[in-house]
């Protein structure tokens, strides 16, 4: 009998230990960064700190970590989100699903692994000033980020050239809201994950990211990096011609930038990737840093007690 009862609580506790024991992690970096980075490293740390006991993977694209920054800049994003998913798939502790954080454009392409792969499955997605509608302007560079001015004038230079889009990773997100029939002839990447092209419109994407359990949008209020800002929660710009009189009344042609709000992309409108599915489900999360692009010092931590380290 006392064996039994033994036997009864030991199996008991295991069964609550094991209930606790918080799903496991996925991060992957932003532009300019790497899995190993100190400041990478740092926040896993912090993480488990809220999280305790919780399993950490870093992404990596090559396991030298100048070639792992080297290889935000440079690469066919397509690939390096096949290579991804084959790295998850390798991880025993994933195979029972996990949240996930993209820091910047690592969001938009973890957004890529769900529609494309997801399996092992996300049950979160957190994405902080992720380009999730892209960019109409290439990010600015530090004055001694020479690899960041080189992939950025290579941009400028043709960024809807056949090598730009497959050799250059920002390229392979650009939407220039002036020049969309380029965007849409050229780019291989970002209207592929929103299911922008009819002819080539794939509806795995919609269940896959539907499936989702939350999709969490953090835009940083000031930032000047990602342009437009509102990118991060699915916002975009439109061109439209804006005529005005000078002072001497000559007509002047200008292009204006009109926003565009998440609820009225077509990509919404007619859910062509799941999005609206999830938002009318409510669960899709909007959330701010109020403070410049990647400055998520004060704000992160509410979002991964909230959404990251549930129990499995």
């Amino acid at each position: 009998m006392f064996k039994a009862l033994r036997y009864f609580l030991t199996i008991s506790l295991f069964g609550l230990v094991w209930a606790q024991q918080p799903r496991p992690l996925v991060l992957w970096h932003g532009l300019g960064d790497s899995a190993n980075a100190p400041g990478i490293l740092r926040f896993v740390e912090e993480i488990k700190s809220v999280h305790p006991g919780i399993f950490v993977h870093s992404i990596y694209l090559e396991e030298d970590i100048d070639k792992d920054r080297q290889a935000g800049f440079y690469g066919n994003v397509n690939e390096q989100v096949q290579f991804v998913s084959e790295q998850l798939a390798a991880i025993p502790e994933l195979e029972g699903g996990f949240d996930a954080i993209g820091f910047s454009q690592g969001g938009q392409f973890l957004r890529a692994y769900v529609e494309r792969y997801n399996s092992p499955p996300v049950n979160n997605l957190i994405t902080f000033g992720s380009q999730h509608m892209g960019v109409s302007d290439i990010p600015t560079c530090g004055p001694r980020d020479f690899m960041c001015q080189i992939a950025r004038r290579a941009v400028k230079a043709g960024v809807y050239s056949s090598w730009a889009q497959e050799h250059l990773v920002t390229a392979q997100y650009f939407r220039d809201p002036a020049n969309l029939e380029g965007y849409y002839s050229s780019n291989k990447f970002l209207t592929s994950i929103n299911n922008e092209i009819l002819e080539s419109r794939n509806e795995t994407y919609a269940r896959n990211l539907a499936s989702l359990n939350k999709l969490v949008l953090i835009m940083f209020t000031e930032d000047k990096t990602v342009v437009p800002k509102e990118s991060s929660w699915f916002g975009s710009e439109v061109v439209v011609d804006d005529i005005s009189l000078t002072d001497d009344h000559q007509r002047v042609l200008a292009d204006t930038r009109i926003p565009v709000s998440m609820y009225e992309q077509p990509l919404y409108q007619e859910d062509w990737i799941g999005l609206r599915e999830l938002d009318e489900r409510g669960d899709v999360v909007f959330g701010v840093c109020e403070s410049v692009h990647m400055d998520i010092e004060d704000c992160w931590e509410a979002f991964v007690r909230e959404y990251a380290g549930g129990d499995l």
